[in-house]
This record gives C-alpha cells, structure tokens and sequence, in this order.
C-alpha cells in the first residue's frame, strides 16, 4: 500500500530541502539523535564545520506527514535522508561511504557549503 504524497506536502518539502544548502531529515535533533543511523550523519557532517546558516535539520518524529512523506518524496524507504542543495544525496550509508571517499566533502565544496580545502 502506497500513500500518495498530497501537493501540499510536497511543496512543504520541496521548500523545505531549498531553504538550506544542506538538508537532514533525522530522527530527532542533532543534539539528541534518536537512531544510530541518524547519529551517524550528524558525526559525519560534523566534521566538516558547516555554518549554521548553511544547515538545517527536520525531525520526523515530531510530524508523521513529514516521516512518511519525505520517503514517497525521495523514493527513499528510510530515515535520515541528506539533501544537498535541493539534491537527494542518501541515507547513512551512502552519507559514510561518500565521506570515507572524499565525495561528501568535494560535494559540499562544490555546492559553497564548506570553503575549498587548500592543497
């Protein structure tokens, strides 16, 4: 059984993934991740020292809409879900993949989340 995503919810998320250069869609907060899996990212983009302004996390468990919606919207059956401007990037594991290769970074640097590191 499939839930079809109302427009309205949609646009919600639409906005919600281009208001930031780097969107979390997580289990709780970054302060208090409620899933191993959404601790994972918050780590991993801890490490890179994104500005505030640059970032922005929802939790899903304080909007079921949201929880459920956000996985027809990405067509992406699990929670966290990292966006990079307005981009699907994944879930944690493509997220840790990325960063033990580098790509996260040269993603983030692409995008002008992060400055270029200096080689």
């Amino acid at each position: 059984f499939r839930r079809f995503l109302s427009q309205e919810a949609r646009t919600k998320i639409q906005a919600a993934v281009t208001e930031y250069p780097v969107v979390l869609f997580m289990k709780g907060n970054p302060e208090q991740p409620m899933c191993g899996f959404s601790r994972g990212v918050v780590k991993i983009l801890s490490a890179f020292d994104i500005p505030p302004e640059k970032f922005k996390t929802y939790n899903v468990l304080e909007d079921l809409e949201l929880r459920t919606g956000i996985k027809e919207f990405s067509e992406w059956p699990t929670i966290p879900q990292l966006y990079v401007n307005g981009e699907f990037v994944g879930g944690s594991d493509i997220a840790l993949s990325m960063f033990q290769s580098g790509e996260l970074e040269t993603l983030l640097e692409q995008h002008g989340v992060i400055p270029k590191a200096s080689s």
